[in-house]
C-alpha cells in the first residue's frame, strides 16, 4: 500500500508520494514512486502511482520508450510531444489500458491484484499547472477549485485534515505543511505508509523555481511538526468542555489536575 497526494491551488502544484511497499506484514520495501515523465523548455510532467507496483512500473516502461503510433508510418506517441496536460491524461490512461491488456490479466488470471492508479501533474506549454487522477481501468478526472486535491492510495486517514483546512487561497508554504500534517496521520495509522516521502512543488508563478525534495526519516522539520501536532491536538482536546451529561464521572477533577501538572 501507498499514500499519494495531489494539491492544486491558485498558487500552484503539490505533489507528494511515500515510497512503502509491502508484500505482507513481514515483507517491506522502498520503491520511488514519484516520477518525472517529462521535462523540457515547455514542460514538466510528473506521476505518482499506488498499486501493482510491476504494473505501474510497465506503464511508466511504456510512456518511457512511446506508445504505438496510430499510423504505422509516424514515430512512437511521447509525452515529450503532447500539446497539453489533456493530452497527457489522454496518453497516461491508454498506457494504462495497454499494461492492462497484458500485465494486469495475466497477474488476474492468478488471483493477483494487478489495480494501478497515478496522479499526474504538470504544466505544458503557457497553460497553469493541472492536476488529474487516473483510474485503474484508464479513464480520468481533473483536479477542480471546489475540491483542490487529490489522493490515491491509503487515503482516509489523511484524508480529514485537507477536508478542513485545504483552500485554493492559501501559500504553497501552508499547503505543504497540511500535506506533511495529513501524511503523519496516515503514517501513525497504517504501516503500509512510511518515509522517505518524495516531494515536487510547482509555482504558478513561472519565476519560482521547480522544488525537489526527498524527506527523508530523519528530517529535522518533519519531525518536530509531527511532534508539535500532536501535544497541541492533545492541549486543544483538552479545552473543550466535558459534555454535560457527564458531570460527575470524574473528567472535572482530573482536568484540573493535568493543568496543574
Amino acid at each position: 500500500m501507498t499514500y499519494c497526494l495531489g494539491m492544486l491551488l491558485d498558487a500552484g502544484l503539490v505533489l507528494i508520494a511515500d515510497t512503502r511497499t509491502n508484500a505482507g506484514v513481514d515483507n517491506f520495501s522502498c520503491y520511488k514512486k514519484l516520477h518525472c515523465l517529462a521535462e523540457g523548455p515547455d514542460r514538466q510532467v510528473f506521476a505518482a502511482s499506488s498499486g501493482s507496483l510491476s504494473v505501474s512500473q510497465s506503464v511508466i516502461a511504456l510512456l518511457e520508450e512511446g506508445l504505438p503510433p496510430e499510423d504505422k508510418e509516424e514515430a512512437p506517441r511521447r509525452l515529450a510531444a503532447v500539446t497539453s496536460m489533456f493530452r497527457a491524461a489522454q496518453l497516461v490512461g491508454e498506457a494504462v489500458q495497454i499494461i492492462n491488456r497484458k500485465v494486469g490479466a495475466a497477474l488476474e488470471a492468478i488471483h493477483i491484484n494487478s489495480s494501478v492508479s497515478f496522479l499526474l501533474g504538470g504544466r505544458i506549454g503557457e497553460e497553469s499547472p493541472r492536476l488529474f487522477l487516473i483510474y485503474a481501468a484508464g479513464n480520468f478526472i481533473e483536479c477542480q477549485p471546489d475540491s483542490p486535491f487529490l489522493q490515491i492510495g491509503e487515503t482516509k486517514y489523511g484524508r480529514p485534515i485537507l477536508d478542513r483546512s485545504v483552500d485554493m487561497e492559501m501559500p504553497l508554504p501552508d499547503a505543504v505543511k497540511i500535506a506533511f500534517l495529513s501524511f503523519d496521520s496516515a503514517m501513525r495509522s497504517n504501516l503500509g505508509v512510511a518515509r522517505p516521502l518524495d516531494m515536487v512543488v510547482m509555482a504558478r508563478d513561472r519565476s519560482l523555481p521547480l522544488l525537489t525534495r526527498r524527506i527523508e526519516p530523519d528530517d529535522e522539520y518533519f519531525n518536530d511538526m509531527s511532534l508539535r501536532w500532536a501535544r497541541m491536538l492533545h492541549q486543544a482536546t483538552l479545552t473543550i468542555p466535558d459534555p454535560p451529561f457527564m458531570v460527575g464521572y470524574g473528567g472535572e477533577e482530573q482536568q484540573r489536575g493535568r493543568g496543574a501538572a
